[in-house]
């Protein structure tokens, strides 16, 4: 009888010990019930049918998706909504952007992978996203792909390569007309967009990245990131031109978002419109002022002046999203 007790609880502590040891580091510890600040790096929302998505950069197995209904409290979805395996590559999925194309009855997602461009369809914006052929939308360094489909249908690709139209090093945006299927560029279009030529944003390294359109009163409005993600300067600026291929010409009182409401490493930003028809702007900040990772999702508003040529202005208070339960940087 004794010794069968003491090989139960032998047994019970192997089985402890076996319990606690047995994650690879990448398994969700259990749900807690507190709260912590969404840890999404490029973040990306979706508002469809009375629910937001949001996506970002997080994990190295492909692209995370969490939900809201209140862009306040979100919820992170137990599958990967694109894993490597159905992908071009199989390391740094970068930068999503996901848009439900009502023509095509589709969700698409745009984001990078091992520094090349890409395109995944899927039916639902939980995916699973998958690639029809798992090959880059093109062959050279790309990343920070943003769709755009004008008033009359037409898409537009913008994304950053690593030498500018002059051909000088350093990551520069450009743009390019999309064919009807939304995936393949035409590359005779390619045009040089925007890259580096102000003292705020070549602080370190040489790079203008993470471009977004939209458009306001007739006028194209490109948000870009400038400096590296990396550094405490990363921030935000915009330009301005009257067709989605430019020429563009930057504000002259950028950068609009840096260093803002005690954040540092502010950028990579991505605009959307809310359930009440407002337009909003989520970006990325460093964990702390020491620390880069994990980089944390952060919203705010953005407004336009009624000048001539309006001013777009990023307002209103900061929204920290949260999510409950486990959290990456504990």
């Amino acid at each position: 009888m004794i010794k069968s007790a003491v090989l139960f609880i032998l047994a019970l502590i192997c089985g402890i010990a076996i319990s606690c040891s047995s994650g690879n580091g990448n398994e969700d510890p259990p749900i807690t019930g507190e709260r912590y600040k969404v840890p999404l790096g490029d973040p990306f929302i979706l508002y469809y049918n009375n629910m937001y998505y949001a996506y970002g950069t997080q994990s190295d197995d492909g692209i995370v998706v969490y939900t809201s209904s209140d862009l306040k409290t979100w919820e992170k979805q137990p599958k990967l909504a694109l894993s490597k395996d159905d992908s071009y590559a199989d390391r740094w999925f970068w930068a999503p952007e996901i848009y439900y194309i009502k023509e095509k009855n589709k969700f698409f997602m745009y984001y990078s992978a091992d520094e090349h461009i890409c395109v995944a369809v899927s039916d639902s914006p939980l995916g699973p996203f998958k690639q029809d052929e798992k090959k880059p939308m093109y062959e050279g360094f790309g990343i920070d792909n943003s769709l755009f489909i004008d008033d009359d249908g037409k898409a537009y690709i913008s994304f950053v390569r690593s030498v500018d139209g002059t051909g000088t090093p350093g990551n520069s945006i450009w743009v390019a007309e999309l064919e009807n299927d939304l995936k393949t560029i035409k590359t005779e279009t390619l045009t040089p967009g925007l890259h580096v030529t102000e003292a705020w944003e070549n602080v370190w390294p040489r790079v203008t990245e993470a471009p977004f359109i939209v458009k306001h009163a007739g006028k194209y409005y490109m948000t870009y990131s400038a400096n590296s993600y990396e550094s405490p300067l990363y921030g935000v600026g915009y330009a301005i031109a009257d067709s989605p291929m430019g020429p563009w010409i930057k504000y002259e009182k950028n950068p609009v978002l840096q260093k803002n409401d005690g954040l540092q490493g502010v950028g990579h930003s991505a605009m959307f419109t809310d359930k009440e028809g407002k337009l909003r702007i989520v970006f990325h900040a460093h964990f702390s002022n020491t620390s880069i990772h994990p980089r944390l999702m952060y919203v705010k508003d953005v407004t336009f002046t009624s000048d001539a040529i309006p001013v777009m202005q990023i307002t209103g208070d900061l929204i920290t999203p949260e999510t409950i339960g486990w959290s990456l940087y504990q």
